[in-house]
C-alpha cells in the first residue's frame, strides 16, 4: 500500500509540474549571471546592457593595463628615467593625450563596432551564415581592436622615446606589449561573458562555426600562453636586456624580475578566475537545473549560451529533460488507460501473457436505463453526464485502493487486491460501493444506478496476443459481482454484496451490512446469501 501511495504521489507531482506555464528556472539565472538580465528581457534594453557592460568592462581592464605598463617603464627600469631624461612635453603632454585618446575613443569604436555588428540579434531576425559567424568571432574581434590600439601606442612611444635614447626601444617594446597582449586576453573573455544573449540567439539557429581555439581545450591554452606564457618571456628578454645592455645594476635586474613576477601574478589570477567563472557557469546552471529534475520539476529548460562542449552539456540537459517529459506524458496516458497500478507494475518488470491466482474483491456498477438516459439528449451532454458518472467512481476506487479495471459502455469493473495486495480487499470494496452509491444520489441524481460486491479467488493477469493484450480479472468473484449488479437493480437500496465479502470484512466495515435472502444467480450454480447496506 505504501509503495502504492508514493507511485500515485509522485505521478501526481508530475502532472502537477507539467501544467506550469513557464518553461524557466526562477532560481537560477539565464545566462549564469544576474549581471546579463533575463532571457524575456527586451531587444532594446538588452542592446543597452550589453553596450554598458562592454564599454564598462573593457574600459577598466585597459586602464588596469597601462597602470601596470606605466609602473613597468617607469619603476622596473628606472635608468634612463622618463621623468628626467626625456623632454617635460613628451612624458607629460603626448603620453597621456595617447592614452586618453585610445582609452576614450577606441573603447566606444571597439564596442559601438561589435554591437553594430550583431545588430540582426536586436532586430530579432534569423541569423545569416554571416551573422551567426560574427556572434562567435566577436571576442577575437575585440581582442585584435585592443591590441590594434596597443600597438600604435607601442610603436609611437618606442618611436619618440627611442629618438632621444635608444636604451627606451627595448623597454617600450617590452612593457607596451606585454600589458597590451594581456589586456587583449581579457577582453577576449569579457566578451565572451558579455555576448552570452547574442551566442544563445545564434546556438538556437546553428551549431557554432570552426574557430581557431575551438572548445574548452582551446580556451584554456590560450589564457595559458598569453597569461602565463607572455609574462615568463618577459622574465628572459629582461635577463637578456641586463646580460646584452648591461646598463642595470644587480638590485636593479632583482627588482626588475621581481616586479615583472608580481605583474605577472596578478594578471595571471585574473585571467584564470575569468577563465574559470566562463567555464563553471555554464555547469551550474545544469547543476541547478537537475536538482529540480530530482524534485520531480521537468518543466525546466536551460538557455544553451556557450559555445564549447558546455554548451553541448546544455543542450544534451535539454534534450534529456525533453524525453523524460515525454516519458512522464506517456507514462500518464498509459495509467489513464490501464489504471497506475498495473502501470507501475508493467514498469517495474516487462509484462507477459498469463496469470496468477489472487485473493480480490471486486464490484460491478452499472447505469439503470442507460437507454431511456440517453435518448433525446445531445451527444456532449451524454459525454459530460457519463464522465460526472465515471468520476465518481473513478475519485472513490482510488481512495479505496483499488484500480477501475475497465469502463463496458455505462458500467465498470473495479477491483481490490490486484495487482497491488491489499490486507483486507472487502472492506476496500464495500466501503467504495457504498461511498459511490451515497455520492451518485447526491452528485449525479441524474443517474441511477445498480452495484454488486462479490469477493474470492480469481485469475488476476494479461490476457491477449504477444502485440496486443490487457490486465483483467477473471474468475466466480467477477461473474458473481456482475449477476448481483443486475438483481441490484431491482431492489430499493441499490446495492448488493455477497455474505462470503461481508463475512471476510473486518468489523470496522461488516458493521454497516445485514445479511438477507438466498438466491442462486443466474450462470453460477451454489446460492449466494445476500447482503445489503444497513
Amino acid at each position: 500500500m505504501n509503495s502504492k501511495k508514493s507511485v500515485a504521489h509522485r505521478l501526481g507531482r508530475v502532472l502537477e509540474t507539467v501544467t506550469r506555464q513557464s518553461g524557466r528556472l526562477s532560481t537560477t539565472p539565464d545566462y549564469g549571471s544576474w549581471l546579463l538580465g533575463r532571457e524575456t528581457e527586451s531587444q532594446k534594453r538588452r542592446r543597452v546592457r550589453i553596450q554598458v557592460i562592454l564599454t564598462v568592462l573593457i574600459l577598466l581592464t585597459n586602464l588596469l593595463g597601462i597602470i601596470v605598463a606605466t609602473a613597468l617603464v617607469a619603476f622596473v627600469f628606472p635608468v634612463p628615467s622618463v621623468f628626467s631624461d626625456v623632454p617635460a612635453w613628451l612624458t607629460f603632454g603626448v603620453s597621456p593625450a595617447y592614452i586618453a585618446l585610445a582609452l576614450g575613443l577606441g573603447t566606444f569604436w571597439v564596442t559601438h563596432k561589435i554591437v553594430n555588428s550583431l545588430r540582426w540579434a536586436i532586430e530579432e531576425r534569423k541569423p545569416n551564415r554571416a551573422d551567426h559567424r560574427n556572434a562567435f568571432v566577436a571576442p577575437w574581434r575585440v581582442a585584435r581592436m585592443v591590441l590594434i590600439l596597443w600597438g600604435v601606442g607601442a610603436a609611437l612611444m618606442t618611436t619618440l622615446y627611442g629618438l632621444h635614447d635608444t636604451d627606451f626601444i627595448p623597454r617600450f617594446l617590452f612593457a607596451v606589449s606585454f600589458s597590451g597582449v594581456v589586456v587583449a586576453t581579457a577582453c577576449y573573455l569579457i566578451t565572451e561573458f558579455s555576448l552570452r544573449p547574442v551566442a544563445a540567439q545564434a546556438l538556437e539557429a546553428g551549431p557554432p562555426p570552426h574557430r581557431l581555439t575551438a572548445g574548452i581545450m582551446g580556451r584554456t591554452m590560450l589564457v595559458w600562453m598569453l597569461g602565463s606564457g607572455v609574462p615568463v618571456l618577459g622574465i628572459a628578454v629582461t635577463a637578456i636586456f641586463a646580460l646584452a645592455l648591461q646598463n642595470l645594476t644587480q638590485t636593479q635586474f632583482a627588482y626588475a624580475v621581481l616586479n615583472i613576477a608580481v605583474v605577472a601574478l596578478i594578471f595571471g589570477w585574473v585571467l584564470m578566475w575569468l577563465l574559470s567563472w566562463l567555464t563553471a557557469t555554464p555547469v551550474r546552471v545544469v547543476r541547478t537545473a537537475l536538482k529540480h529534475v530530482e524534485e520531480g520539476d521537468l518543466d525546466c529548460k536551460v538557455v544553451v549560451f556557450d559555445g564549447t562542449e558546455l554548451g553541448e552539456l546544455q543542450r544534451g540537459f535539454n534534450s534529456m529533460v525533453e524525453g523524460l517529459r515525454e516519458r512522464e506524458r506517456v507514462r500518464d496516458l498509459f495509467g489513464r488507460h490501464v489504471g497506475r497500478e498495473v502501470a507501475a507494475a508493467a514498469e517495474k518488470e516487462r509484462p507477459q501473457l498469463g496469470g496468477e491466482e489472487r485473493h480480490v474483491a471486486v464490484f460491478f456498477v452499472d447505469l439503470i436505463g442507460s437507454t431511456e438516459l440517453v435518448s433525446g439528449r445531445p451527444a456532449t451532454e451524454v459525454v459530460q453526464l457519463l464522465n460526472r458518472f465515471f468520476q465518481v467512481i473513478v475519485e472513490e476506487v482510488d481512495r479505496h485502493h483499488g484500480i477501475v479495471n475497465k469502463f463496458e459502455g455505462d458500467g465498470a469493473l473495479a477491483v481490490f487486491g490486484a495487482p497491488n495486495h491489499l490486507d483486507h480487499p472487502e472492506d476496500e470494496a464495500l466501503a467504495a460501493a457504498r461511498a459511490i452509491c451515497e455520492r451518485v444520489r447526491a452528485e449525479v441524481p441524474e443517474c441511477d444506478i445498480g452495484i454488486g460486491v462479490a469477493a474470492g479467488q480469481a485469475v488476476a493477469g494479461n490476457v491477449g496476443a504477444n502485440e496486443r493484450f490487457e490486465y483483467t480479472v477473471i474468475g466466480e468473484p467477477v461473474n458473481e459481482a456482475a449477476r448481483l449488479c443486475d438483481l441490484a437493480k431491482t431492489k430499493p437500496s441499490r446495492l448488493l454484496a455477497s455474505s462470503d465479502a461481508v463475512a471476510n470484512a473486518t468489523e470496522n466495515e461488516s458493521r454497516y451490512w445485514t445479511l438477507g435472502d438466498t438466491v442462486t444467480l443466474r450462470g453460477l450454480d451454489q446460492p449466494t446469501q445476500l447482503a445489503v447496506p444497513v
